[in-house]
């Protein structure tokens, strides 16, 4: 490696360093507990770890089968559309937000049939865990689709060949193979859930208790009370960090 590489390297490490480190310089410590222990903050906080935790879920139960049939499939149809899983990560989330209204909202593609049945998405919990999952879906699916095409499918041959059934050797063998990576995706989509604004605003709305995440809860309080902002922005740090720390499999790097 040239030696070269470590100044922009150290330059990249400090560009995500140096704002967190400011913001801890903003922070009134002798009022901080009562801020982020506020009713709203309470509120706010719970409502986003239930809403990431529930959308991470339905990245999982999403974004496994499309990441095997990416990896897995020699479908040119499918290598063509492929691009289309990143959409959401290079799409501006308000613009995510509009198009998911579009889609579920009352006067929407779906959102009329939903409602005929007696079914309203849109600014509801329900909502937020759609937005929160539309964002961050691509990030389960690359990382676990990168995990697959490395692994290789020779040990899925074998475990065929010797008799076990296709979902056996989803479960016994492929999984397994590739947990690293399944872990990694689901880490990486709770964070980009749990941080996620602009699709869940737009989408969502803000009604404490129901759809005002903690990320719009201190968009509010930035209006408001700028103490409270910067209180609660370093709650969520501590907390993104505490989840990638927890997840981070011992003695291995992602």
């Amino acid at each position: 490696m040239p030696r070269w590489a470590y100044v922009p390297a150290a330059l990249g490490g400090l560009l995500i360093l140096l704002p967190l480190v400011a913001m801890t310089t903003r922070v009134d410590w002798r009022d901080w507990w009562s801020l982020v222990t506020s009713e709203s903050a309470r509120a706010a906080l719970v409502l986003s770890l239930q809403t990431a935790g529930a959308s991470t879920v339905a990245c999982l139960v999403l974004g496994v089968p499309m990441a095997l049939v990416l990896a897995r499939s020699g479908s040119r149809l499918l290598r063509r559309l492929r691009p289309l899983v990143l959409v959401p990560l290079v799409l501006p989330p308000v613009v995510g937000g509009i198009a998911l209204l579009a889609t579920f909202g009352r006067r929407g593609l779906l959102g009329e049939t939903l409602e005929f049945a007696g079914v309203q998405v849109a600014f509801s919990t329900a909502a937020v865990v759609i937005a929160q999952t539309f964002v961050a879906l691509p990030f389960l699916v690359v990382s676990l689709e990168g995990a697959l095409r490395t692994a290789g499918s020779r040990y899925d041959v074998v475990a065929a060949s010797l008799g076990a059934r296709p979902t056996t050797v989803l479960r016994r063998v492929t999984l397994p193979l590739v947990w690293p990576g399944l872990v990694s995706g689901a880490v990486l989509s709770f964070a980009r859930a749990l941080g996620e604004f602009g699709a869940t605003i737009t989408f969502a709305g803000s009604l404490q208790g129901t759809t005002r995440t903690l990320p719009l809860e201190i968009y509010l309080a930035r209006e408001t009370d700028p103490d409270a902002a910067v209180a609660l922005s370093l709650l969520l740090v501590v907390v993104a960090v505490a989840v990638i720390a927890l997840a981070r499999p011992r003695g291995g790097a992602w």
